[in-house]
């Protein structure tokens, strides 16, 4: 069975309104932020819950007094992926087959935040362990995203890992099903950059991750987020949404 919260209650929500503003913004747009908004759900249908996925469609209030709006939702846990920067400022891509586009598509270490409980950087090490056998000393927060926000709550960070160790032979982990088929390219990142632009890599967690790493490297990596910054906007970690979840 599936267990979520009823309708007709207003979920418990993260304060993002005191997140701290970069140094390096313009004071003239630093109120340009994304903030929470609690409207009231007035029914939700459980339509599938699978173990990544569940879809339910929820009838909400826009305001106090109307209009009701009926929209489908996908939920998700989540995912964390990882920009992995060598010494020459060359990105780590990895081509892995994907069978929902049936297509080999160049990508960055990522993976779902599917572990109950994990640390989403804690996450993001143990994936560039798992698909690159690599390690890293310096971890930032390059980029916040939902991936389809009209359709899903989908929240994912991208980070910046620098300072790469390669793991011991030995101690790698074994790589099975589609991953056992990757294989990894060091590419400077302009050259990246035009990849993305010439429409050779549609991977959109790539694609942010090569762009923004990119920007970051012409202020030299300047102002970077911590590792560790507060994720609030995440729709579970935030507290503003209860996913429905397969309870055995």
């Amino acid at each position: 069975r599936c267990t979520g919260y009823p309708p007709g209650i207003h979920v418990r929500m993260g304060d993002m309104s005191t997140k701290p503003a970069a140094s390096s913004l313009n004071p003239e747009y630093a109120d340009i932020v994304d903030t929470p908004s609690l409207r009231e759900v007035t029914s939700r249908e459980h339509k599938y819950c699978g173990h990544v996925l569940d879809v339910t469609v929820e009838k909400y209030l826009l305001s106090p007094h109307g209009p009701e709006l009926t929209r489908d939702v996908v939920g998700m846990p989540g995912a964390v992926a990882v920009a992995t920067l060598d010494e020459h400022d060359r990105i780590l891509l990895l081509n892995q087959y994907r069978h929902p586009v049936r297509m080999n598509l160049w990508e960055v270490p990522a993976g779902l935040l599917d572990i109950e409980g994990e640390d989403p950087l804690a996450a993001a090490q143990r994936e560039l362990a798992e698909e690159a056998d690599l390690e890293a000393k310096t971890w930032h927060t390059l980029i916040d995203y939902y991936t389809t926000p009209g359709g899903a709550d989908e929240a994912g960070r991208i980070y910046l890992a620098r300072g790469l160790r390669r793991i011991p032979e030995g101690q790698s982990i074994p790589r099975g099903e589609e991953e056992a088929e990757i294989t990894y390219r060091w590419v400077p990142l302009d050259a990246a950059v035009q990849l993305v632009l010439a429409g050779h890599i549609h991977n959109g967690l790539a694609n942010q991750a090569i762009m923004a790493a990119y920007v970051a490297s012409q202020v030299g990596f300047a102002n970077l987020r911590s590792a560790t910054d507060s994720w609030d906007f995440h729709p579970y970690l935030g507290g503003r949404r209860t996913r429905y979840r397969n309870v055995h």
